[in-house]
């Protein structure tokens, strides 16, 4: 067997307060065997703290096959990324997992650390960094439907706003809407999903990880884990590769009939421009597959008006008491203070991780 993952009990304190426990947390638990590099970024947190991404490489340099676990890309998603992270690390120094002779684990801590800091799902600058990898020296992306919605997005009245919704909906079919929606826009910095103008920080950092560690010359399993989206504690294993690609069948492969693809419908997701994923994907040989672990909390609609709220507060000065108060419900709906919602996510992570290990050094 290429590892081995037993029993061990669920440790629910592993998910952190903030960003900054967070980090002190996983950085405790490296050893000076693993080869860490970190990455600052700009601006501080809300108690004037530096900002960083944290990365390590675990195993041979020379390994030919490498599974990659990222947490973070949306900022105040990473608590449970933090915790998932945290808890393999353990997991490896206790013995209890153990990765095959020509693996190697590359760990990425808070790719948006400021949006982690800030419980906001952009950076600084409002770009949510997965709808961020376009080709900037090209036309952007358009998106007709979210120029349509875009009069009523920030809209006070919540009722007038969610008629605008069911109307588009009624005309144009419930995906038409979540794309409009969520599919990704570049017109809009004070706008949800707003993929900017320019790479931003967590991108900057994937493609230096990419070059630094030759992963273009090597056999990838990507697990980039999110919240916020689908069944309550459940993971989904979201697949963006094209449905003709030699990555669906390799993800499959790896992990089942549980693989949902956006591309054809099957999934709590919707086809999506600029995603992180695409920076792989390119990159990727056919023995390869990135993989979204989605574990979800509450209702779409619900996750639309909480991140619509959290840009109107933002797009308006002097709202400092209004955000502060707002920003715990971003907190709760992306980091449930659930436990039987906080164990299903690292069982599952688990599960998941194990597999990719299982699949990748076969």
């Amino acid at each position: 067997m290429p590892c081995s993952l037993p029993f061990t009990a669920i440790d629910t304190t592993l998910f952190p307060a903030n960003y900054a426990s967070g980090r002190q947390r996983w950085l405790a638990e490296l050893n000076n065997t693993m080869r860490y590099r970190s990455y600052p970024c700009s601006g501080n947190s809300p108690q004037g703290e530096a900002l960083f991404t944290d990365t390590v490489w675990i195993g041979p340099e020379d390994a030919s096959k490498v599974i990659v676990l990222i947490s973070g890309t949306h900022g105040v998603e990473g608590f449970a990324g933090s915790a998932i992270e945290t808890d393999i690390l353990r997991l490896l120094a206790g013995g209890q997992l153990v990765i095959s002779a020509d693996t190697a684990l590359l760990m990425v801590h808070a790719l948006t650390p400021w949006g982690y800091a800030w419980l906001r799902r952009c950076d600084a600058d409002g770009v949510d960094l997965n709808r961020n990898v376009v080709d900037f020296s090209k036309p952007l992306p358009e998106n007709s439907g979210y120029e349509i919605l875009k009069p009523a997005l920030l809209l006070a009245d919540t009722q007038q706003r969610q008629r605008v919704f069911a109307d588009f909906a009624q005309t144009h079919g419930r995906e038409a809407l979540e794309k409009a929606i969520s599919g990704g826009q570049y017109t809009d910095p004070a706008g949800p999903f707003y993929g900017g103008q320019v790479p931003a920080h967590g991108r900057l950092v994937i493609d230096d990880l990419l070059s630094r560690y030759f992963l273009q010359q090597r056999d990838l399993a990507v697990i980039d884990i999110h919240t916020g989206l689908g069944s309550f504690g459940y993971g989904e294993i979201i697949c963006d590769h094209q449905p003709d690609s030699p990555a669906i069948k390799v993800a499959r492969q790896w992990y089942g009939e549980s693989v949902t693809l956006p591309w054809l419908g099957t999934s709590s997701s919707v086809p999506k421009l600029g995603l992180l994923d695409y920076a792989w994907h390119a990159i990727m040989n056919e023995r390869s597959c990135y993989i979204t672990l989605e574990f979800g909390t509450y209702r779409t609609d619900q996750l639309f008006e909480v991140l619509l709220r959290d840009h109107q507060l933002w797009a308006q000065p002097g709202n400092d008491l209004a955000r502060q108060q707002h920003s715990q419900l971003m907190r709760q709906h992306f980091f449930p203070q659930d436990k039987a919602w906080q164990e299903m996510v690292l069982f599952r992570a688990r599960q998941v991780i194990n597999q990719a290990l299982r699949g990748v050094s076969a």
